[in-house]
């Protein structure tokens, strides 16, 4: 084989392997020109056990609303003439999917969104309130938890209450070249207390039209290292091991050099 020949071939190989290693790597693979046609509804989260939820309750008289808000008193300084501002406090959603409601008593709101918990309470104000109240209802703990194979391995507040599989990594760093992108974990709290681990290819297009693409809150992302992390791992553990195994006995040795010596 001539030099021209096997730089050609090298040349081949250096390519084939590339190509090979983008396709392990790469998110939405063949998604050119790929579009979702089913219908769908925006995701909006449900409201699930042991949520904390703000709700504001706003009337033109202030006076009105300050009965159906939830809020600390005002606290004076020693010299009463400071007051700290008014804290609003959060209702703690029970096991029911209760909430314990000024005046209203207890009200569920489990399994519903905040659009419909807004406009469940205009209903039941309307009997306590002559004019239209504005109601503003936001989750306080809505968090994710990303772990595995990530440059940033944590758990997120997410403000805005709305994130997907990608956006969550993001968050996370991104994988590392380790992460197996074709065997990613999701592991969902069900309003029952139960657990649905589900097993995720994020190379697969059509994942942006799972209903796992979002994420709900408290769910976890487990990316799982892939075979050369754990070989790499593996080796590391031997090389570890011989390498304390080997100064024990060089201890040994010098040991038994001295004594002998003596």
């Amino acid at each position: 084989m001539n030099s021209r020949n096997f730089l050609l071939l090298l040349f081949c190989s250096i390519l084939l392997s590339s190509c090979a290693s983008t396709k392990k790597i790469a998110y939405l693979q063949d998604a050119e020109n790929f579009q979702d046609t089913t219908s769908h509804m925006l995701y909006d989260a449900r409201i699930k056990p042991k949520d904390l939820l703000t709700i504001t309750i706003s009337t033109f008289d202030k006076d009105v609303a300050v009965p159906f808000n939830l809020v600390m008193p005002r606290v004076a300084n020693s010299d009463l003439s400071v007051h700290s501002t008014p804290t609003l406090q959060s209702y703690l959603v029970d096991n029911d999917g209760l909430i314990d409601f000024p005046v209203l008593g207890r009200i569920k709101v489990g399994g519903m969104t905040k659009r419909e918990v807004e406009t469940m309470l205009k209903e039941k104000l309307s009997a306590y309130i002559k004019e239209e109240p504005l109601v503003n209802v936001r989750m306080v703990n809505y968090k994710i938890t990303v772990l595995g194979e990530v440059a940033k391995p944590s758990t997120f507040t997410v403000a805005n209450e709305k994130i997907n599989i990608y956006e969550a990594l993001a968050m996370a760093g991104d994988m590392t070249i380790y992460g197996r992108r074709e065997n990613v974990k999701l592991v969902r709290e069900e309003d029952n207390g139960g657990k649905t681990i589900v097993v995720l290819d994020l190379t697969d297009r059509n994942l942006v039209s799972s209903p796992y693409f979002y994420l709900q809150q408290n769910d976890v992302l487990y990316v799982e290292p892939n075979k050369a992390k754990a070989k790499n791992s593996a080796h590391s553990t031997t090389t570890s091991s011989w390498l304390t195994a080997t100064s024990i006995l060089i201890s040994l040795t010098s040991l038994i050099v001295t004594i002998t010596r003596r």
